[in-house]
């Protein structure tokens, strides 16, 4: 009986490992379906490098983009795309599960586990009812904000067509991907640098990547707020550090770029003051931008290097580092500046797992960065190595966000970012449990050594 259950759990995959091998497998089925005539509107089959690059850039939510949105793919392979977005944005596990909810079928215990995994949550109580207040959320804000970004596209384009805008945009952007439909109206790659001075696109577009990149687990917090009339640790956390970066981002993104003719220098005080705002919002993962990204000031740029990489919250649409880790990371530093033992946030004490967990992260997150910066200088030697390092930390965050690099990737580029954002989307540590057969726990300790630092 024993060797019966042994060879049962060696059948069993782990859930990071099911993860990976779900995403995989949904990109190489999008791959597929865009690589069909009929995803185009010439009728003409996508090379497959491309519909590989934007079926992983669609599942990954990160939006960089070889071809143009709206002039290349048919209406067949943009709802393919939207799809792909969806169910990256919210997590195949997640759509799984809407899908068995809606059938009455019972959600096991091992599916319970994965979906545990796939939202980085700590214990798989309420993991179910999790899911159905994510699925309400998230269909009640893209609703909100396809009526509202309809509404103003219907000014300048028939009504159907300002929908069909609005819904994929609203999708687009709270999912954090960044794709546009605008190519169709002002031109290939047009993106939203045309809406730069509106402020009605600009807020509702700063509103959705915001509410995308907080996290699901934050939004359902400050739901409760006014009954509980409290916020949890991890909320705290999320909510400051993701404003001081928006505001320090737009900050230092006004005063850099104040003067700049090819970015804010034409623009009016208030204008300046909304781009500092809109640019420094999307780092978080948003991935489209009202400004030129490739006419900043490189001091500009390095900075939005920074921000991409540490990225969005946990169990949000976003990417990066995330905000929570980055918070412990500096929470540490603080720590053994002052000497003191215990790292401490909102008078609440982190664990040494936490700790190590955001180091290792950050750690491998670097090494991912720094090694395809290297790899992409020897395979795309005639560019500047600002705008590849800029590509890399952008595909890693799933961002989106591009110095011009992206369309004149070559093929191994194209796959080698292409490969960034499916780990970037999967996350590092993910990725090491799922190649990792068996963790094992020590029997014994070793004693203990010492050595000189810095």
């Amino acid at each position: 009986m024993a060797i019966k259950t042994s060879k049962y759990q060696r059948t069993k995959m782990s859930p990071p490992k099911f993860l990976a091998i779900g995403f995989m497998t949904i990109t190489l089925f999008g791959t597929f379906l865009l690589k069909l005539p009929i995803s185009t509107e010439s009728g003409m089959p996508t090379p497959l490098i491309d519909a590989f690059f934007t079926a992983v850039s669609a599942i990954s939510v990160t939006g960089l983009t070889v071809v143009d949105t709206a002039t290349h793919w048919s209406v067949f392979g943009e709802i393919v795309m939207l799809i792909l977005v969806q169910l990256g944005g919210l997590g195949f596990m997640t759509s799984a599960t809407w899908i068995a909810l809606m059938l009455n079928r019972r959600i096991s215990l091992r599916e319970r586990m994965i979906l545990q995994e796939a939202m980085g949550q700590y214990q798989i109580q309420g993991i179910v009812d999790l899911i159905r207040r994510v699925l309400v959320y998230s269909f009640t804000i893209e609703g909100v904000g396809a009526l509202l970004l309809t509404l103003r596209f219907w000014a300048e384009m028939p009504l159907s067509d300002a929908l069909y805008l609005g819904i994929f945009q609203s999708v687009s952007i709270f999912n954090n991907a960044g794709f546009d439909l605008l190519g169709s109206i002002h031109g290939p790659f047009a993106g939203f640098a045309v809406y730069g001075t509106d402020p009605i696109i600009n807020i509702i577009n700063m509103m959705l990547i915001f509410l995308g990149g907080i996290g699901f687990i934050v939004m359902f917090d400050v739901m409760e707020y006014p009954r509980c009339r409290k916020l949890s640790l991890h909320s705290k956390v999320v909510l400051t550090v993701t404003s001081l970066l928006i505001f320090i981002g737009a900050l230092m993104l006004f005063v850099l770029e104040f003067s700049n003719p090819a970015t804010l220098g034409p623009l009016s005080f208030p204008q300046k003051i909304m781009a500092s705002f809109f640019q420094s919002v999307t780092t978080r993962s948003g991935g489209i931008s009202t400004i030129d990204i490739g006419g900043l000031q490189q001091s500009s740029q390095f900075f939005m290097i920074m921000l991409m990489f540490i990225g969005a919250a946990p169990g949000s649409t976003g990417g990066g580092i995330k905000v929570t880790t980055f918070a412990v990371l500096i929470g540490s530093v603080i720590t053994m500046i002052q000497g003191k033992r215990d790292v401490v946030l909102f008078r609440n004490r982190i664990s040494q797992a936490i700790v190590y967990r955001a180091v290792t992260l950050t750690i491998l997150s670097l090494l991912l960065v720094v090694g395809f910066s290297m790899f992409l200088s020897a395979t795309e030697a005639s560019s500047d190595f600002l705008a590849i390092l800029f590509e890399a930390v952008s595909a890693f965050g799933t961002v989106g966000l591009s110095m011009g690099l992206t369309t004149e990737l070559t093929g191994i580029g194209k796959i080698s970012i292409a490969l960034l954002m499916f780990l970037g989307r999967l996350g590092p540590l993910t990725l090491a449990y799922a190649l990792n057969r068996r963790r094992y726990k020590d029997l014994y300790r070793h004693p203990e050594g010492k050595i000189i630092i810095g």
